[in-house]
């Protein structure tokens, strides 16, 4: 996929502007005190663990910023399978930029690359089922487009990507509003004040709640939260396909095969991205 679909090309050199502005303040004073500004050198980054690489159009544009004169040679691509000793990218230029360029590069790649990888693993347990692997609105502040462009090199499906692009009717919104009825029905009425055209999703926590949505209708999906793989297959028979249906709560790589099974056709998962292990990689100067 083109990661500009998702990541504007504005918008991330605004954000690794910040990263580096973060890092670097008034210089990289490590590098500056023991290496000459001429000196020139090559590094290259390796893997140190299996996994699904992501991040490394990115890594290129830290170092472009940094400075521009360094080359930047992938040898992979987002997306890619690796292995531990693999070599991912090399650099070759100035060695303090070379330097001054590395942890923000690998911070990128290393949680992209966990995210990918993580959900890789969750892809091929329901392989062969009819369900999709969706994301949440579970992310880092200010790293949503970074983590959800993640989620779709491992293989998995972006759910909305904010409160602006989807209602999503969950047990507040429902419990504020007065009950399902009210709250399906005003949430119509808004978006026909506005000639806005939204998907509109709605949370149900029981099959009695269920057979209310059913009886009013006027949604696109349902989520059935915190249901049991039985439960689920229930429940996915008797809107048999009226709606799509998504399953959701503390469904995790044991688990989500059992739900996969039943028929549902999405699978949020918010463990994706708020509770991922980065994957070692590690940027090693040449000779």
């Amino acid at each position: 996929m083109n990661m500009y679909d998702l990541i504007p090309h504005d918008y991330l050199l605004r954000h690794i502007n910040l990263a580096l502005e973060e890092d670097i303040k008034d210089g990289d004073h490590s590098s500056l005190a023991c290496i000459s500004k001429e000196t020139l050198n090559k590094a290259k980054l390796i893997a140190k663990q299996e996994g699904i690489i992501c991040g490394i159009d990115i890594a290129k544009k830290v170092y472009a910023m940094v400075d521009s004169s360094i080359k930047f040679t992938a040898l992979m691509k987002d997306g890619d399978k690796i292995k531990k000793g693999d070599i991912v990218f090399k650099v070759e230029g100035s060695a303090i930029g070379i330097l001054t360029s590395e942890r923000t590069a690998l911070n990128y790649m290393q949680r992209l690359s966990g995210i990918a990888t993580s959900t890789n693993e969750y892809v091929q347990i329901i392989k062969g089922t009819n369900a999709k692997l969706l994301d949440t609105r579970k992310t880092t502040p200010s790293m949503r487009l970074f983590e959800k462009y993640a989620v779709k090199v491992g293989g998995g499906f972006n759910h909305r990507i904010g409160l602006y692009d989807m209602i999503m009717l969950k047990d507040n919104h429902i419990d504020f509003a007065g009950g399902i009825s009210k709250a399906i029905g005003k949430t119509k009425e808004y978006l026909k004040s506005l000639n806005k055209d939204l998907k509109i999703e709605i949370e149900v926590r029981s099959l009695k709640e269920l057979d209310e949505v059913l009886s009013i209708g006027g949604v696109d999906r349902i989520m059935l939260d915190n249901f049991t793989p039985e439960l689920l297959s229930e429940a996915v028979k008797i809107i048999n396909s009226r709606y799509e249906t998504e399953a959701s709560g503390g469904i995790n790589k044991d688990t989500i095969l059992s739900f996969a099974k039943t028929g549902v056709d999405f699978i949020s998962v918010g463990s994706l991205t708020h509770q991922i292990k980065s994957l070692d990689l590690s940027l090693v100067a040449e000779s």
